[in-house]
């Protein structure tokens, strides 16, 4: 299959995985369409929240979507991919939590996020080569939200406005919501996710995911962090 794009994600597996990829609907790593949990307590339907979310899977973005730059092959991507993680040593946080970002809900990280953000960053770096530079419509779509002085050079750089120092880890859980729906998912999910989720947090792996043609991306290839 040719992809439309390439991503590089944090996957949670085990039972977080198994529930993660149920609550959104869609398993990226079996690339099919699961059913929705019953949840208690949420102001809509889980199929509803996680509309917008859904094509991406469960995951925390580790290097954004992109384009692979011309002259570059899948091949040299997913070898370069396995050099970097066998370069680079794990991290992770106390745990995660349900909590807000702006108007979504997401699975945070607890304490310090200095080793994710770590992680992130190098391998934004590290596989940049393999990045076509973002068309004009992409940047008017990010410069749309407002963005800082920093954000923009951030933008310029690296084709995305929240990485390096912007980046923050998270695991969406749902689209924006208004304050009081969010509020009464943020209590529900905070339940529905409690007995699965880890402490601590432990990100020993990324996973190279592809963008189909319908906007929902599938595992291609996991590798460990192992240096």
């Amino acid at each position: 299959m040719r992809w439309r794009r390439y991503a590089i994600y944090a996957l949670p597996d085990s039972a977080l995985g198994a529930a993660g990829a149920a609550w959104l609907g869609w398993d990226a790593r079996a690339g099919r369409d699961v059913p929705h949990p019953s949840v208690a307590g949420l102001p809509r339907s889980a199929e509803a929240l996680t509309e917008r979310p859904r094509r991406y899977g469960f995951h925390a973005t580790v290097k954004p979507p992109f384009r692979l730059a011309e002259g570059r092959s899948e091949a040299e991507l997913v070898a370069a991919f396995d050099a970097f993680c066998a370069a680079t040593e794990a991290g992770q946080a106390e745990g995660l939590t349900v909590a807000a970002i702006g108007p979504f809900l997401a699975l945070r990280p607890e304490g310090s996020a200095h080793d994710l953000g770590r992680i992130a960053a190098t391998t934004v770096a590290a596989l940049d080569a393999f990045r076509d530079p973002p068309s004009d419509a992409d940047l008017a779509r990010r410069r749309a939200a407002g963005l800082t002085e920093r954000q923009e050079a951030l933008l310029a750089r690296w084709g995305y406005p929240y990485v390096m120092e912007e980046f923050r880890f998270h695991v969406t859980l749902t689209g924006p919501l208004p304050p009081g729906d969010r509020e009464a998912a943020q209590v529900a999910l905070a339940a529905h996710f409690a007995p699965v989720l880890p402490r601590p947090y432990r990100l020993q792996a990324l996973a190279l995911l592809g963008e189909d043609d319908a906007g929902r991306f599938h595992l291609i290839h996991e590798a460990a962090l192992s240096g």
